[in-house]
């Protein structure tokens, strides 16, 4: 693409930006196809950013330089699983090559803001560098990186039954009036759908799939269609059962479900019952979790689930029975999720050390 072209793209991409991002451009040293591409980057980020709720921005040219400033290492981690289970035009997932990309253009960025630019009084606009804590991605980072994104954002532990009780007791309080009507309307299922996903680490596809006779309450277990389509049966955890019950006695009136509606999750389109979808869920799930003050996707519902069961039992054949994973090498990532294992063993490995050390002074 002659640079005449490349220039004229980068100004359609400087035109949305904000003032900041027109001075980093200003005095960037890159050629004129890097820096289009790190613009396009820095775009998809700033689009991230408000889908998070990183950010209070209406649009990216409202963007503030504090908002980049109170960023943690941790939404960065976030931002990274975003950009690993996100899709290109050819509908394959992103390479680490495309998310270092990414990364190599947020560096730049920061670079500027912490240190280059000095248009706030002859100041940079902040100090604190977030990228600076945030290595490249390589296969050998992989599990890692994916344990400490998992470890910071699952809602594991008490956060699952904070998130469960703001949802029932706190959330209509905050949120917007006019949605109040569909949140009382909605609440009973909203709860139980994630519920289900916390208590079997279903995928929201599956979850959306499953049907009236799919649920066994009385025995706590789940019939549900795989990937591939093949049938699987799991057990559901028993503190999310009375969740799953409240919505299950309200279903037939609230959503006038005649016999023929097989679907569980229902939903009230211009007064048709229809199946509740993936998409419908995961755009629940997002804004919830968002108002919550702790963002995720159900995916980390998913991962949530597992990364408990396998603390508890340290059988990754038990928790690819639950996932529904007809092997273990998706589940590697759960042993590195709870990193306390791997710390303990270098304490002990410290503690013989020191032992071995004082043994040997004695003999002298």
């Amino acid at each position: 693409m002659p640079s005449d072209k490349y220039l004229t793209l980068i100004q359609n991409e400087l035109n949305a930006m904000p003032s900041f991002v027109k001075e980093y451009y200003v005095g960037t040293n890159h050629a004129v196809t890097t820096i289009y591409q790190y613009l396009t980057e820095i775009r998809r980020f700033f689009d991230w950013l408000r889908q998070a709720g990183l950010t209070d921005a209406a649009d990216n040219q409202s963007i503030q330089p504090a908002d980049l400033a109170d960023l943690r290492r941790n939404d960065i981690m976030l931002y990274i699983d975003h950009l690993k289970h996100s899709t290109n035009k050819q509908h394959r997932l992103n390479s680490p090559t495309t998310i270092n990309r990414s990364l190599n253009a947020l560096r730049s960025l920061f670079k500027f803001l912490t240190i280059t630019a000095d248009n706030n009084n002859g100041k940079p606009y902040f100090e604190r560098n977030v990228m600076e804590k945030i290595g490249s991605m390589n296969d050998t980072q992989t599990l890692n990186y994916r344990a400490h994104i998992l470890e910071s954002h699952m809602y594991t532990g008490q956060r699952k039954y904070d998130f469960i009780d703001f949802l029932k007791n706190q959330y209509v309080k905050q949120c917007d009036p006019r949605a109040r009507p569909a949140f009382k309307q909605n609440h009973e299922r909203d709860i139980a759908i994630v519920a289900l996903i916390l208590g079997t680490g279903v995928r929201v596809s599956e979850a959306a799939g499953v049907d009236l006779q799919d649920l066994n309450l009385k025995d706590a277990t789940l019939d549900v269609t795989r990937k591939g389509g093949w049938r699987d049966t799991v057990p559901i955890a028993p503190w999310t059962l009375p969740h799953i019950k409240a919505y299950a006695e309200i279903r037939k009136n609230r959503y006038h479900a005649d016999k023929k509606m097989r679907a569980f999750f229902l939903t009230l389109y211009h007064g048709q019952t229809r199946r509740m979808t993936t998409n419908a869920i995961e755009k629940m799930v997002n804004k919830y979790s968002r108002a919550f003050g702790h963002p995720l996707t159900p995916h980390k519902l998913r991962h949530t689930l597992a990364s408990e069961l396998y603390s508890v039992t340290k059988d990754q054949v038990l928790v690819a029975q639950q996932l529904g994973q007809k092997g273990t090498s998706a589940t590697d990532l759960y042993t590195h999720v709870d990193q306390a294992r791997q710390r303990h063993a270098l304490k002990e490995i410290g503690q013989q050390n020191q032992l071995g050390n004082r043994t040997n002074s004695k003999e002298f």
